[in-house]
């Protein structure tokens, strides 16, 4: 009897398993079809916009359309749209001659960013170094006029961001000054970004401003719900940070990701929160010796260990990075996630610029703010891509440091 039972059993699993697995596969083979169609990645088109520029380093359009840049080493200049440009701002031949403005090493002219109140107030933010007083990094407002010929009403909101003023063994003056600026599309507050100037205590440091993000309002002030720790400058919206040269707002939380260039490992993407620290403490530990007090290329410690980037033993509630490039570091800099349905499966995925690493890479973020995918794009020449910005038509803008800047559009794969 129990002979019998098995065999009808065997019977019914060789019949019915086979058509099981076929509904299955079937069942799957669409659904895979159909994500394939909806998630396919967008065919891109390459157009060199300008060339022929001098260090390019940051973009903004007002919205109008003009698109604004900025040169290191020259100033602002403005890109109209019939294709002329104007100097607006910074050295000789500028319409304004910015006496106070120098480059050096890292530093100079370089994030730019349109108020988004723009429309009503010609409101223009630039980072900029500036031997006013004692020289410093310098978050600059300016008022440019309805034709674009020439900007006014200078106000220099934030005047005291840490800058590298001498040449120490680990590089020379003006060194990792980060430099980016951008407004939040939802809490409509700006976003500054600052590096550690190769200065150990200065990331930790709450009194002064290198090697953190700032957030404040369009007066310079801190904004509110910072959530700085006691006894810090209160425009502090995170600390913790080496040279945060890259700053984008989730399109579906609006949460900030800072992106990272790290020392000779772990370039970072991490989600910020008001009030974190980013883990990054160059300072040696006790018993420990580096030239300088930074040890952001060696060992903080006894062991050798590298410096981590964000160094949960020492910070246990250090905010967790997204993405660590693999644990090297290739320049990582500007980034910006990418919104509209041109875009297909990339539709919300964060690009993220490299300088060394002569790339865009396109990073998937899930719910939790970690990384679950990642692709290169493709086609494009390899070449230190030093700014990200997605334009109103919705195509990605990117400045190189070799003197161009492209229009990558987006359209359907044939």
């Amino acid at each position: 009897m129990k002979r019998a039972m098995t065999l009808f059993l065997i019977a019914l699993v060789t019949i019915f398993l086979p058509a099981a697995t076929a509904h299955c596969r079937s069942n799957q083979d669409a659904f895979a079809a159909a994500e394939s169609t909806a998630g396919s990645e967008p065919s891109l088109a390459r157009t060199a916009l300008l060339s022929g520029l001098k260090s390019p380093w940051d973009l903004a359009f007002t919205p109008d359309g003009a698109m604004l840049f900025t040169e290191k080493c020259r100033g602002l200049s403005v890109r109209l749209a019939d294709g002329s440009i104007r100097r607006l701002f910074g050295t000789a031949g500028s319409a304004v001659v910015a006496n106070d403005f120098f480059c050096q090493g890292q530093s100079g002219m370089l994030g730019v960013a349109v108020d988004p109140e723009f429309t009503a107030n010609r409101f223009l933010y630039v980072y900029m170094l500036s031997n006013l007083d004692n020289p410093a990094n310098r978050v600059v407002r300016l008022t440019v006029d309805t034709g674009y010929t020439t900007v006014s009403a200078r106000k220099d909101i934030v005047a005291d961001i840490a800058y590298k003023k001498t040449f120490n063994f680990w590089g020379g003056a003006g060194t990792h000054s980060g430099g980016r600026l951008r407004f939040s599309p939802v809490d409509g507050f700006l976003y500054v970004t600052t590096g550690d100037n190769h200065d150990g205590p200065l990331p930790q440091d709450l009194t002064r401003l290198g090697g953190k993000t700032l957030r404040i309002d369009r007066s310079g002030k801190a904004a509110p719900g910072n959530r700085t720790p006691a006894g810090g400058d209160p425009r502090i919206f995170t600390f913790g940070h080496r040279n945060v040269q890259g700053i984008a707002f989730h399109p579906g939380t609006g949460q900030p990701f800072a992106c990272e260039h790290g020392p000779r490992h772990s370039d970072e993407v991490t989600p910020l929160v008001a009030g974190g620290n980013g883990g990054w403490d160059p300072q040696p530990e006790a018993g420990v010796t580096c030239v300088s007090n930074y040890c952001g290329y060696t060992s903080t410690k006894r062991d050798g260990t590298p410096t981590p980037m964000t160094d949960l033993a020492r910070f246990p509630e250090a905010l967790r990075p997204a993405w660590t490039n693999k644990g090297i570091s290739e320049g990582m800099g500007s980034c910006v996630f990418l919104s509209g349905a041109q875009w297909q499966a990339w539709d919300g995925r964060l690009a993220v610029g490299f300088l060394r690493g002569g790339r865009i890479e396109i990073l998937q973020i899930d719910a939790a703010g970690m990384t679950t995918n990642t692709v290169t794009i493709a086609g494009i020449p390899k070449e230190r891509m030093r700014s990200l910005v997605q334009g109103p038509d919705s195509a990605l803008y990117v400045a190189t440091d070799t003197g161009e800047i492209w229009r990558l559009a987006a359209s359907p794969q044939p």
